[in-house]
């Protein structure tokens, strides 16, 4: 099965317009793909849903429970800081490192310029989906 962490902006571009992201969750909810996640990741999601989109808290702890069901959630054991232009970013390599992710799938510029880390492939969604349509997807577990 494919392990792949998604960045906050994959998330919340998938709550508000149910775009790339959400054939993502479809997948996971399929059982096609595992979705990984950590608590800093999900505290970033909160954050901008409550201060930028202006989510109440019972819509907000609603999607919680809703992604915490359908994520595997880790709890990173080593702090990075690979990312010196945006340090926030380095959460979603932490998490990724953590729960052995194959895959890194972000809007993000920063994280997409290294295109890999740590032999974790670094796509936006429509490149990783592209990817999962042509068959060219690669398992680390395989």
């Amino acid at each position: 099965m494919l392990r792949v962490s998604l960045d906050s902006s994959v998330y919340i571009g998938t709550l508000i317009s149910r775009g790339g992201g959400s054939r993502l969750l479809a997948m996971a909810r399929a059982g096609d793909i595992r979705i990984d996640t950590s608590e800093a990741i999900l505290k970033e999601i909160g954050r901008v849903l409550r201060e930028k989109l202006l989510w109440d808290g019972y819509r907000i702890a609603d999607t919680f429970q809703k992604l915490r069901q359908l994520t595997n959630v880790v709890t990173p054991t080593q702090t990075l800081d690979v990312i010196k232009e945006d340090p926030p970013d380095n959460r979603i390599l932490e998490c990724a490192l953590e729960a052995g992710s194959d895959y890194i799938v972000t809007w993000d510029k920063d994280l997409l310029r290294l295109k890999e880390y740590e032999g974790i492939k670094i796509l936006t969604p429509v490149q990783f989906l592209e990817r999962v349509r042509s068959g060219s997807v690669r398992s680390g577990s395989t």
